[in-house]
């Protein structure tokens, strides 16, 4: 998991400079040159602790998402809630053990939590920290996509 962590804080310090580079407006960033795929056809397989951290994660998100869609979040609840998403990611970190392969998609999933819980805690702007949570439902549902949890669901986008 080494690696795994020196790739996290790698995409971490990068993705400021990338969103910055990319624009505004681009949603894409970079995504040709990492792109999620399937393993063959099928879902990535998962261990115990990505699927405990990813369960808590879509707990997290399916909480606030309502109030933030509302405008009713407030900025406590906006940083709790970058927070626990922050505390999952470093649980990952620490405990998740996949095939190098499999790993290396998960670190597109994690870049996009870890940059969704940023926005989310007001560190793109007061104005960015709901798109901060759609970001982290996105990154949820991708990797409900990808990667095989059993009994996942789809976190339900209000757009």
């Amino acid at each position: 998991m080494k690696t795994f962590t020196a790739l996290l804080l790698t995409a971490a310090l990068a993705a400021p400079l990338a969103a910055t580079a990319a624009g505004a407006h681009d949603h894409h960033g970079s995504a040709e040159t990492h792109q999620l795929q399937l393993n063959a056809g099928k879902k990535w397989g998962t261990d115990a602790p990505l699927r405990q951290a990813m369960t808590s994660i879509h707990g997290s998100v399916t909480q606030i998402l309502p109030s933030a869609h509302a405008g009713k979040a407030t900025p406590a609840d906006y940083d709790a809630f970058g927070n626990a998403i922050n505390q999952q990611i470093a649980y990952m970190v620490e405990n998740c053990k996949l095939p190098a392969a499999a790993d290396e998609q998960l670190h597109i999933i994690v870049a996009d939590l870890a940059a969704g819980a940023e926005a989310a805690q007001g560190k793109h702007g007061e104005g960015k920290r709901a798109a901060g949570v759609v970001q982290v439902a996105k990154a949820s549902n991708a990797y409900g996509k990808y990667f095989s949890h059993s009994g996942w669901k789809a976190v339900k986008l209000p757009h």
